[in-house]
């Protein structure tokens, strides 16, 4: 499992956006947000490279925390 920090996400829309986004990456199985504290858990099949979730976070319009 992959946890990180996602920044800008006020509704339910944005998790939607968000998830979207993350399903797409080669071997995410899952994907859990908890809109109150931003934190993004990936349930994956292999390793994810951290700057293709950076990729997918910023093409649904948000940063991760660095």
């Amino acid at each position: 499992m992959t946890t990180f920090r996602v920044l800008g996400m006020t509704c339910a829309h944005c998790v939607g956006f968000v998830t979207e986004e993350l399903e797409t990456l080669p071997g995410v199985d899952a994907v859990t947000v908890d809109l109150a504290t931003g934190m993004v858990a990936l349930t994956t099949d292999r390793p994810i490279e951290p700057a293709a979730i950076r990729t997918a976070v910023e093409a649904a319009g948000y940063e991760v925390a660095s």
